[in-house]
């Protein structure tokens, strides 16, 4: 598979094999031959173990990209691949268009230090050094000042939620604040990507699922690319743009995770997926049907209005503002309230209507979605960040997602 990079990818992997043993390249030469052995058949024959194989994907700027998989499935792996931490034996890796499998060591040192910072499932705190000190090291190591590598430090702890922690020691820390520390120390230097192996695997669940909620509101405010391993569908189901799932040192499914959970390929991901509670992992993004034929202008008379919504047999439209906000729900059954020129423009209080406009985000779960519908016969409208309308869901449509799920 040959990738077009025609988003501008942050990270494309294409037909990417890590393989561990002796002459590896024989192994993906003549793969027919050894595809239907298991690991330990494949070990016996070869001397060799396949870590990944024909990996391909495609990570976009400022995502979260999760590698999901069983123990043995080939995240970790491929993960390490990505800053060649492991080399991999074959395919390309290309990092804003630099393929990286071609760096020479130096390159690599210096594309490192620039671009990629890693958080590992094991602290790998330095007991001995403070909080301030474990967060500066990767700058103390590039050489920077000590007074600007302890400035930067600072920032990172304060971006974490650990100010005032700074000249502690990780003994006085409990796990998810060793972790936090651990995060700040990859973010001191200011990478563009994260790589995070089982970051969070080693919390306690109630510590897990509130640094999860934490850092993904973190890394939407600090942009960074997340490449993310774990073996936990449901966390990755939760802080991912996109996942993929490994088996066997394979991606067997990836795409978004509403993708994952609704259609996943049968056998292995369709499994995985069976006890699943839906709801709590399809988002207002999956389901939104595209509000423009449901939008009116402010501008436009009470006559076009009428005539748009007879047109339409519409209940409910909504008044949007020159930034596509919605500033008023206009209730077809109660134009006739309206004392004003059909034939110029409607001022937008002169609109009567008794119901409550419902918002949400295009990241609000289907659970909170059908509470939001139960009471309202208004379609939900679903805003983005700026409260600009991206769309619209009906009762229908949630009827519809509900049974689907």
């Amino acid at each position: 598979m040959t990738f077009v990079n025609e988003k501008n990818f942050k990270i494309v992997c294409e037909n990417v094999w890590k393989v561990f043993g002796p002459n590896p390249q024989r192994i993906i030469e003549n793969w027919s031959e050894y595809q239907d052995m298991d690991k330990v058949q494949r070990l016996d024959e070869t001397g060799c173990v396949v870590g990944a194989r024909q990996a391909d994907f495609k990570v976009e700027r400022g995502e979260i990209y999760c590698l999901m998989g069983l123990s043995g499935s080939g995240k970790s792996t491929l993960l390490r691949c990505v800053n060649r931490l492991h080399e991999p034996t074959a395919g390309t890796i290309s990092i804003d268009d630099q393929d990286i499998t071609q760096l020479t060591q130096n390159q690599l040192r210096e594309f490192r230090r620039a671009k990629t910072g890693m958080v590992f499932q094991h602290f790998a705190l330095l007991p001995h050094r403070k909080v301030i000190a474990n967060v500066a090291f990767g700058l103390e190591i590039q050489g920077v000042s000590k007074a600007e590598r302890e400035q930067s430090a600072l920032e990172a702890i304060e971006l974490v939620g650990l100010k005032g922690w700074e000249n502690s020691y990780p003994y006085e820390l409990s796990g998810g604040m060793q972790q936090r520390v651990g995060l700040a120390r990859a973010l001191a230097p200011d990478p563009e990507i994260l790589l995070m192996d089982e970051a969070f695997s080693a919390l306690d669940p109630l510590i897990r699922r509130q640094l999860q909620d934490e850092f993904v509101s973190l890394i939407k405010q600090v942009q960074k690319t997340i490449l993310f391993v774990t073996h936990d569908l449901n966390e990755a189901l939760r802080i991912a743009g996109h996942i993929a799932i490994m088996k066997d040192g394979a991606i067997v499914q990836q795409g978004r995770p509403a993708d994952i959970v609704l259609h996943p390929t049968p056998g292995y991901v369709e499994e995985f997926v069976r006890d699943l509670p839906k709801i709590k992992f399809i988002t207002a993004h999956d389901i939104m049907e595209s509000p423009d034929p449901w939008l009116q202008s402010k501008d436009m008379t009470l006559e076009s209005v009428r005539n748009n919504m007879e047109e339409a047999r519409d209940r409910f439209n909504f008044l949007v503002d020159e930034n596509n906000r919605v500033i008023k729900i206009i209730d077809y059954y109660r134009l006739g309230e309206i004392e004003t020129d059909p034939q110029s423009p409607c001022p937008p209080d002169a609109y009567p209507c008794r119901f409550p406009l419902e918002t949400a985000t295009t990241n609000t779960f289907l659970e909170e979605l059908l509470q939001l519908g139960a009471d309202s016969k208004v379609p939900i409208v679903v805003n983005d960040d700026q409260g600009r309308i991206k769309g619209i869901i009906t009762r229908e449509i949630l009827l519809t997602a509900l049974t689907s799920a």
